[in-house]
């Protein structure tokens, strides 16, 4: 779902874009840190907020880091 909230802001285009790891941090609603693999190579770390439920909203883009590797921590930003 943020696939292309995340290539606008980003202003790529990802032919892969796998979610391979995540944490949580609750919030009001939850926080989500996902490594995603965007090539072969390449890592981006995505914060996502997803909303209370009975706000009826979907989870949102809040800030990505790019330049990733596999085995980078995931941690807050």
């Amino acid at each position: 779902q943020v696939k292309p909230q995340f290539e606008r802001m980003a202003n790529r285009n990802c032919a892969m874009f796998t979610a391979i790891a995540y944490r949580t941090q609750v919030v009001a609603g939850t926080n989500y840190f996902v490594k995603v693999q965007d090539s072969s190579t390449e890592y981006v770390h995505l914060r996502l907020f997803q909303s209370l439920p009975h706000e009826n909203q979907g989870p949102s883009l809040v800030s990505f880091q790019t330049g990733k590797t596999k085995d980078d921590p995931i941690t807050y930003f």
